[in-house]
């Protein structure tokens, strides 16, 4: 039968695993998953585990653990195969027929497997003899005891060309050359793929040996890579495997939790700590099946890879490709190591405190991609920082669930904002109010800037804001700093803006009522004819209006303080001073012209209305300031 992993899997996806042990088990729901005590032991209190999403039964007594073919098997008793047929009827699948050549293919993957299984005891065996003296130095050198090298099945490839094809002569070449053991070259004989390397095995799910990564010992030569992997075979699919899964994925559902790094020292490295649930990629990104195997495990594997450059590309190239597949509870996160560091250089250097405490408090995905993001590209410009808010929306529209991408939408938008517009620092009014007296007590009784400050007082406009927000009391917190920083600037406004805050701070959560009797706040002139003054204004009109009025009688004085400066410099440096106060200046009446221009040009539209209405003289009076 062609019962190829790609049918099974989708097996596995159409039936629930729950329903089908419901039928012989009585379970409990425990949150995500189902409880129930061990069908495989006696036990009074429950250890038994089926979690539908990650398609698993587990015991945490007696350790049973397997998908729901295995339950057929183990629990129900059937032979794989009939186990097979009754799911797939269930699901609405047909099994695929019988197919001559699958004989002779399922042969072919056991022959396989015993070449595989030959070479890898032969690497043992040369670790072990005055040829792998250098390999067992560097092992040494490494901090690797015999446990550790036995348990991960070290060996040693000799430096020489037909050293293994001579070991494994009683296999055909072509049966050497397809598990990836020779490489074949036109014209020439086939040789040895791996010479003169650290040589460790590549298991599948059964622990069978399936490939192998070699590291050169010989750090000098620079025309092979550091690393080789075996090619894909019928055995190896590299975008498929992931080293160290089949011992990483039992200790995972004991810690809840699987890690993944880049290399294979590296999980070897975090095991020897104590580390267990680490796997690592086979040499290359992170792909989209790994992701989805990674998820069998854990909702939110932890990549911990290197701490240079190339491991963060890495770790980016990884996020990129979890973001389409992002699903509700399952996600990415992030360890950062400290820069120039592996997880086996710090384990070495501190020990596995460190590491755990970095493995407790990763970062998440949406994290992670704002840092690289922020970091990538300087921020210099308006420009720059648009550059980066369509960066972070590309990577967020990437996403295909619609509701995680539309949370990622607005939370990366929310730290864009943070970003790009920060909030100025807020003076409470008890600091502004000390500073009024100070200047009130020491300042001359009757200066050139105690009569701007005067006039600012008798301001129509400054009348008209005011009044506009007591009329809008829900935009008084909002523009809260701003008003601050006006009262200290202009005092003879304070007393009214104190009182318009004390008010707003009484009011009742979502009140809209308007604020009156307020003896500070003078009335606004009549013929002065904001937005926010006017009845029948459409809200979010009059309060943008009202938002732009307060900003600009904030940049006000301070113009106004700027020129005074500008004058004061006028001895020392005359042109330099006289630019500057020309250029305030310009600013300032840019300003007075804005805030004019938003007095009148709201009563244009009931003007029209009333002429419309025939009463032109009653127009013309609203088109007066």
């Amino acid at each position: 039968m062609a019962l190829t992993p790609q049918w099974l899997d989708e097996l596995r996806a159409r039936v629930t695993l729950s329903g089908v042990v419901m039928r012989t088990t009585k379970l409990q729901k425990a949150g995500r998953e189902w409880k129930a005590c061990c069908p495989f032991h006696n036990e009074k209190t429950p250890s038994f585990t089926v979690n539908d999403e990650k398609g698993f039964y587990h015991c945490f007594g007696c350790g049973a653990h397997g998908d729901v073919i295995r339950w057929m098997t183990d629990q129900r008793g059937l032979a794989f195969m009939d186990a097979v047929k009754e799911l797939a009827s269930e699901a609405g699948m047909e099994v695929p027929r019988a197919d001559p050549r699958d004989a002779e293919r399922a042969e072919q993957r056991a022959g396989l497997h015993d070449v595989m299984a030959s070479a890898q005891e032969w690497f043992k065996n040369k670790l072990l003899g005055e040829e792998g003296r250098k390999a067992r130095d560097y092992l040494a050198a490494r901090g690797l005891d015999g446990h550790t090298i036995e348990r991960f099945g070290f060996g040693y490839a000799p430096d020489g060309r037909n050293a293994l094809k001579k070991a494994l002569a009683e296999y055909p070449e072509p049966m050497l050359i397809e598990a990836g053991l020779l490489i074949a070259v036109e014209d020439k004989e086939p040789y040895d793929r791996f010479r003169g390397r650290l040589m460790l095995p590549i298991q599948d799910a059964r622990g069978r040996v399936i490939a192998f990564g070699g590291r050169i010992l010989d750090n000098g030569k620079t025309d092979a890579p550091k690393y080789l992997n075996s090619p894909d075979t019928p055995l190896f699919d590299k975008g498929r495997t992931l080293y160290n899964l089949h011992r990483a994925g039992p200790a995972s559902r004991k810690t809840n939790r699987i890690v993944v790094v880049e290399g294979y020292m590296d999980v070897i490295a975090l095991a020897a700590a104590g580390i267990e649930e680490a796997a690592a990629p086979m040499g290359t990104a992170l792909t989209e099946r790994q992701i989805e195997l990674l998820w069998r495990l854990a909702d939110v594997p932890i990549l911990c890879f290197d701490g240079d450059a190339a491991g963060q590309r890495a770790a980016m190239r990884a996020a990129m490709r979890a973001l389409p597949l992002l699903r509700p509870g399952h996600s990415l996160a992030f360890v950062h190591l400290p820069a120039g560091l592996d997880p086996d250089d710090l384990l070495r250097k501190d020990g596995r405190g460190p590491m755990d405490r970095l493995l407790a408090e990763p970062h998440s995905l949406l994290e992670t991609l704002w840092r690289h993001e922020s970091n990538a590209l300087p921020l210099r410009s308006p420009e720059d920082k648009a550059g980066l808010k369509d960066r972070l929306m590309a990577h967020a529209d990437s996403i295909q669930h619609p509701e995680i991408r539309a949370l990622y939408r607005r939370e990366l938008g929310d730290r864009f904002s943070a970003f790009a517009f920060p909030k100025r620092e807020f003076v409470p009014r008890k600091d502004w109010r000390s500073k009024l007296s100070d200047k009130r007590s020491s300042a001359p009784s009757d200066t050139g800037e105690l009569r701007k400050l005067r006039a600012g007082a008798r301001d129509h406009l400054t009348q008209a804001v005011l009044a506009g927000l007591a009329r809008h009391p829900r935009e008084i917190a909002r523009h809260a700093e701003a008003l601050a920083r006006l009262a200290s600037a202009a005092g003879e406004t304070a007393a009214a803006i104190d009182a318009l805050l004390d008010a707003s701070e009484a009011l009742e959560a979502g009140g809209e009522s308007p604020i009156s009797a307020l003896k500070t706040l003078a009335a606004p002139p009549d013929n002065t004819r904001f937005s926010f003054l006017l009845e029948g204004t459409d809200p979010q009109a009059a309060r943008e209006d009202l938002a732009e009025a307060v900003a600009l009688l904030v940049e006000r004085p301070a113009l106004e303080a700027a020129i005074a400066e500008a004058t004061g410099r006028f001895e020392a440096d005359p042109e330099g001073a006289f630019a500057e106060q020309q250029r305030l200046r310009k600013r300032k009446l840019e300003i007075e012209v804005r805030l004019g221009q938003m007095a009148r040009k709201r009563a244009a539209g009931p003007a029209l209305e009333q002429i419309d209405s025939g009463s032109p003289a009653e127009a013309r009076e609203q088109e007066t300031e």
